[in-house]
């Protein structure tokens, strides 16, 4: 979810489904996210702080840092596995992991120092898209950490409904801003797949729980996204596997495997679907 420079003037690049995005002015905060997504976290993290160095202004330096504290976190955990995501029973039910404390400082820390420049940024112009993205992703990034990592899901869901009012804002105002479209499809794809009567529940709070919604959404960030593409594409790998349709799965996981191939994790999904 390259900005600063690029983002301001530019309507997110498409691209076909299966093909290695490689955005042809690539900046800094392009290699820090292929980096983060290829499990090379030390590099990554070295590429978002030279970011935050020469841009110091530009909220999306420390919320993408901050994605690479969580990722690299859901990786030492071994949350990244889609085991836990196609078993809801024993994703539920696992026992409480037990976190780095000092990573947590990190990822607070530059979540807290996201916040305070998108604040800066949005205060000066309230339709600022950079600032807008940066404090979305902001709080998905928390969200996850809450539900993933500390299973505080109530508080998780709370900033979730906040991040997809964020995203909608967003996309009214640039709907070819098409990484945003991703925090509205992680809520109405993964709400959905919860039963009825606490669907029913979670629409009475006002989250939404639409599985075509959700997926229509996913798609369009897996399609035509930028740093959140091959997240949107991971999530769409589960829903296929979810729906049984392993020929998909293989389809959207080969192509991450081939754009990443430090990441084990793709090419473990592949040897056990195959």
């Amino acid at each position: 979810m390259s900005i600063a420079l690029l983002v301001l003037t530019w309507p997110l690049f498409c691209a076909g489904p299966n093909d290695v995005v490689v955005p042809a002015e690539s900046t800094l905060l392009d290699t820090g996210f292929r980096q983060m997504y290829d499990l090379q976290f030390g590099l990554a993290h070295v590429t978002f702080q030279e970011w935050m160095r020469q841009h110091p202004e530009d909220p999306m330096g420390p919320a993408s840092d901050a994605a690479g504290y969580l990722f690299s976190e859901l990786d030492r955990l071994q949350i990244l596995q889609s085991e836990f995501f196609l078993h809801d029973d024993l994703f539920a039910n696992r026992k409480k992991p037990v976190a780095d404390p000092a990573l947590k400082q990190k990822f607070d820390a530059a979540l807290g120092q996201s916040e305070q420049l998108a604040t800066r940024a949005l205060q000066q112009d309230p339709q600022n898209q950079n600032a807008l993205f940066a404090s979305l992703m902001r709080l998905g990034l928390h969200s996850d950490y809450l539900a993933l990592i500390e299973k505080r899901y109530l508080a998780s869901l709370s900033e979730v409904k906040t991040s997809r009012t964020m995203a909608e804002k967003l996309i009214a105002a640039n709907p070819d801003y098409c990484d945003a479209y991703l925090a509205i499809g992680v809520e109405n794809y993964l709400l959905s797949l919860k039963p009825a009567p606490l669907r029913w529940l979670l629409r009475a709070g006002g989250a939404e729980t639409d599985r075509d919604r959700g997926i229509q959404n996913l798609a369009l960030t897996a399609e035509k996204g930028h740093f959140l593409r091959p997240y949107a594409r991971v999530l769409l790998a589960v829903a296929a596997l979810r729906d049984k349709n392993v020929a998909r799965a293989k389809e959207l996981l080969e192509g991450l495997s081939k754009a990443f191939p430090h990441n084990r994790l793709y090419s473990q999904e592949l040897a056990r679907l195959r």
